[in-house]
């Protein structure tokens, strides 16, 4: 089963990481040799972290916690979405607003404010915007939809944090941190793997290997709500 899974990364690239120049030296636990000026992953490495991870998914789903999925760069936004919504949990995967998690409060004004402008052409108040005012108002609605969508459900604070890729979204993990909330992540090889709880080492920037390391923990926090 693990040489099944080891094969199936081979095939989606999870196994290349940056170039050599770029890389953190927190990573090298997890680093075999570089070949051709690019560092490889240690895929067993991959494997066991990815074990642990998926562990804690699975016992926070199990007692019906919250789980924040985290992707804003392009290769990983339809992944984090359709990993949240497998899970019927929460994402954000278009821009990570300073105060998300920090603010709270002013993330759900945002959100209320979203919910008016999407009643607006059925309020009273309609009938007094003019058509310039109204084109506004939408640009406003759609570019809210678009950041708040994914957690405009969430009544508080995630019990934790699903990453993808740690060094980009570095304003979302020290946030969890001064939260105290736990981060899983992935993490090449130019991350820093020691400012998250569940390090991933895993190549971040292609669509497939993201996929399959999402794949995997979209599993366990199903077998979680199952049990």
């Amino acid at each position: 089963m693990i040489n099944e899974l080891i094969n199936e990364m081979v095939d989606a690239g999870v196994h290349y990481g940056h170039q050599t120049k770029k890389w953190n030296p927190q990573m090298k636990p997890y680093l075999m040799k570089d070949k051709g000026g690019i560092y490889i992953i240690n895929l067993e490495q991959t494997v066991k972290c990815l074990d642990k991870a998926s562990d804690f998914l699975t016992g926070l789903a199990s007692k019906g916690k919250k789980i924040l999925f985290v992707g804003c760069k392009r290769q990983a936004q339809e992944a984090v979405r359709e990993a949240a919504e497998a899970t019927k949990q929460y994402y954000v995967n278009h821009r990570w607003l300073g105060g998300m998690l920090t603010n709270m409060s002013t993330v759900k004004k945002s959100i209320e404010r979203l919910k008016w402008l999407e009643g607006l052409e059925k309020s009273p108040e309609f009938k007094s915007i003019s058509k310039k005012e109204f084109a506004a108002l939408t640009r406003e609605m759609h570019k809210l939809q678009r950041n708040l969508q994914g957690i405009r459900s969430m009544d508080g604070l995630p019990d934790a944090l699903v990453i993808v890729d740690s060094a980009r979204e570095s304003i979302a993990v020290a946030e969890a941190r001064r939260l105290n909330i736990p981060i899983v992540a992935l993490v090449d090889s130019n991350a820093d793997p020691s400012i998250v709880d569940y390090p991933i080492p895993a190549n971040d920037d292609s669509v497939r290997s993201i996929r399959i390391i999402l794949q995997n923990l979209v599993d366990s926090v199903v077998v979680g709500r199952k049990g």
